[in-house]
């Protein structure tokens, strides 16, 4: 899966800042060596609009191993396979001194029934996010979770496979863009006494099916508050389990949109690697398969 031209950019932009950061030329640089400095699982693994948290919400911890002294990184890949439809989700996230991420991916939805066979839809998302107070897991004595401001920019790339019914981006199906802004404030703790973490992310969004199907429509077209949980329990040092709960809106008349949630297992066998497996309720896309779609997912992250 390839980025988009503009995620290209703004990881060359990245890449020209870290050398500044660092004092290197563009040319050779030398940055120091990450110091994976935190403890394992800490970092996170994958939400699927790139950011670090679980598979559907993101959380506030910073992705990497990187400590407040260094910085971390990922490459991450999300499959999703239900009934009807398909979505991948890749990309690369960055974390620095354990108080800023910036992400960038990019999804892919796929029908595989009649009417939607040819369906395919794609989307760019560039995510921000920036610890704001606590330490969700230095701060054992506090009831004090940790908390971060995220940001997510995304743009629909347009509708192929639907010419034949007038369809050709987002706005044809009643959305009123085919880009917008969704802006999460995440709380995340972990009791390690309980071997739980706990997270809780309220998101402000006016996107259909992540944004998939635009955003707004002619039902509704203004910012709505939506929750989104996530627990997790740690089976062993290298094992969480856990179940994630996602509220949607209901924007569009075509699109009877409902909440998101799933259940899962993640492996993390070192620091470079994470593997989640689980399984996934997306609820109704749009009125031409009208059934509750579920099945199975994988995550895959690589880093460190």
């Amino acid at each position: 899966m390839s980025l988009h031209p503009t995620l290209k950019a703004i990881t060359l932009q990245l890449a020209l800042c870290l050398c500044a950061m660092t004092g290197a030329n563009p040319a050779a640089a030398q940055i120091p060596p990450p110091d994976q400095a935190k403890l394992l699982a800490t970092g996170g693994v994958t939400e699927i609009e790139g950011s670090g948290g679980g598979g559907l919400t993101p959380w506030a911890l910073i992705t990497g191993y990187g400590s407040r002294d260094s910085y971390g990184a990922n490459v991450h890949y999300t499959g999703v396979r239900t009934q009807d439809y398909a979505i991948d989700s890749g990309g690369v996230a960055f974390g620095f001194a354990d108080r800023f991420e910036i992400s960038l991916a990019s999804q892919k939805l796929q029908g595989s029934l009649a009417p939607l066979n040819n369906l395919s839809i794609t989307q760019d998302v560039v995510g921000l996010k920036l610890k704001l107070a606590g330490d969700a897991l230095i701060d054992q004595d506090r009831a004090m979770p940790q908390l971060a401001l995220g940001v997510q920019f995304k743009r629909n790339n347009g509708v192929h496979g639907l010419e034949a019914l007038g369809v050709h981006q987002a706005t044809d199906l009643g959305a009123r863009s085919n880009h917008g802004i969704d802006v999460t404030l995440s709380a995340t703790k972990i009791l390690l006494e309980q071997s739980l973490l706990l997270n809780a992310t309220v998101r402000g969004t006016k996107a259909n099916q992540l944004g998939l199907l635009g955003f707004g429509g002619d039902r509704h077209d203004r910012y709505q508050p939506m929750l989104e949980t996530s627990l997790l329990y740690l089976i062993d040092r290298k094992t969480m389990v856990g179940v994630e709960y996602r509220m949607k809106p209901h924007n569009l008349s075509v699109d009877d949109e409902k909440p998101f949630a799933d259940v899962f297992v993640a492996w993390f066998p070192n620091k470079n690697l994470s593997v989640v497996l689980g399984w996934i309720t997306l609820g109704d896309i749009t009125v031409f398969n009208p059934r509750r779609q579920q099945g199975a997912y994988l995550s895959l992250q690589g880093g460190f």
